[in-house]
């Protein structure tokens, strides 16, 4: 199945986080908390302003980016995990 998020919508796939801390303690999934960071699977074609004029996202597909704890709906899509969210709810975009 294919997904196209609509309007200023994002969808974005969490990547895994460390289960080892800096000091070799290692986290169970239990007390893990959800990563904030993730991937950008797909992106809506952006938001209209007053006058009716499309207005493009800043993230595109491929993009690892930063969100808030709560931000987004979980869905589960062919068998994956993913968020959708408005791209107001994402922070930043990590550079490498």
């Amino acid at each position: 199945m294919k997904f196209r998020p609509l309007h200023d919508r994002v969808v974005v796939r969490r990547v895994d986080s460390e289960t080892k801390t800096a000091g070799g303690i290692i986290i169970p999934d239990t007390a893990a908390e959800k990563p904030q960071q993730g991937e950008v699977i797909a992106v809506g074609p952006g938001a209209r302003d007053e006058s009716g004029k499309l207005t493009p996202l800043d993230v595109k597909k491929g993009d690892k980016v930063l969100f808030g704890k709560w931000s987004g709906t979980e869905v589960k899509i062919d068998g994956q995990e993913l968020l959708i969210m408005k791209e107001s709810d994402i922070m930043g975009v990590l550079d490498r």
